[in-house]
């Protein structure tokens, strides 16, 4: 088997004007990621010339590109996880305490620990509705925020959940700690999110973008930083971070989306102050409506102690 597959293809009429990766992603069936860092190792070619991502193709350019072969990054790899707990497992549903750290599924770009890798070792039959690296995914949360998920055992679960998500009927609370003071104390932010136009791994507030409704209170008020109460009607990528970040008060912690890394050193945080508390639906074999929690991490329970004590 060759080290590398070569391919080319006429750009067609349809794709003029389009970036070169999002080109190559619909001509070839890769991922945008993918496509972005085929080009940025220099292993696309337009007419014969390198390119960046960004610049644009013509109908009847020669798209060429060198795909390495390597193994499937979204092969789902059974090993147990360290610090993974487990809240609640019956013949429907499995729910976890998801810690930093891990992802839920694998992706390309993430060679650390999964949730579906960690069940997978444990032994746990999980629902094989859903692409084959996400079996049994309804929900996902960041690699960096910790708390409660569920996940899905068997095929009538996840449909009944899928639709629970879907239909937003499901109760997700979040508790996170983010710099300075809400005005008001409590609101509904109401704002579309899309991918960012610069960078392809953050999300934004951008008209056109994906409808992202955001409900918080303030428990808290301290010097430096507020702990809130958010309720997601939504499930957008980063909602939480991105909502925040655009009303000027980022969590704590969250450099990607404008935090303070002074103020996150000073508290010892060293990730985005944002946890799952709290998970409530209908289970989808009784109909009762259930409910799971998450305790904070020692380490978010220190620097909440600590920006509590701070005058």
């Amino acid at each position: 088997m060759s080290q590398s597959d070569y391919r080319s293809l006429h750009v067609p009429e349809g794709l003029a004007g389009e970036r070169v990766d999002s080109a190559l992603a619909q001509m070839f069936g890769l991922s945008r990621t993918r496509a972005a860092d085929l080009i940025s190792r220099g292993l696309v070619q337009v007419d014969g010339a390198g390119v960046s991502k960004s610049e644009r193709v013509l109908p009847g350019g020669l798209l060429e590109v060198t795909i390495p072969v390597e193994s499937d990054p979204l092969e789902v790899v059974p090993e147990t996880v360290e610090g993974i707990g487990i809240i609640h497992d019956d013949d429907s549903i499995v729910v976890i305490d998801k810690p930093v750290g891990v992802a839920v599924h694998p992706s390309p770009g993430w060679s650390g620990p999964t949730v579906v890798g960690h069940l997978a070792g444990a032994g746990f039959r999980i629902a094989t509705s859903g692409a084959s690296e996400r079996q049994g995914i309804v929900q996902r949360l960041d690699v960096g925020t910790s708390g409660v998920m569920v996940i899905c055992k068997s095929e009538h679960a996840y449909s009944v959940l899928k639709n629970a998500f879907r239909h937003r009927t499901v109760d997700k609370t979040y508790h996170a700690v983010v710099q300075g003071h809400p005005d008001p104390l409590e609101g509904t932010i109401d704002a579309p999110i899309a991918r960012h136009p610069g960078a392809d791994y953050k999300f934004a507030v951008l008209d056109g973008g994906r409808a992202s409704v955001t409900h918080y209170e303030t428990l808290e008020a301290h010097r430096f930083a507020s702990l809130l109460e958010v309720h997601l009607e939504t499930g957008r990528t980063h909602q939480i971070r991105v909502h925040m970040s655009a009303l000027k008060h980022p969590c704590v912690g969250d450099l990607t989306y404008g935090a303070d890394p002074t103020l996150a050193k000073r508290f010892d945080v060293t990730r985005q102050w944002l946890h799952a508390v709290k998970l409530g639906f209908e289970h989808p074999d009784t109909g009762e409506y259930v409910s799971y929690e998450s305790a904070y991490p020692v380490e978010l329970a220190r620097s909440l102690d600590a920006i509590r004590d701070s005058h």
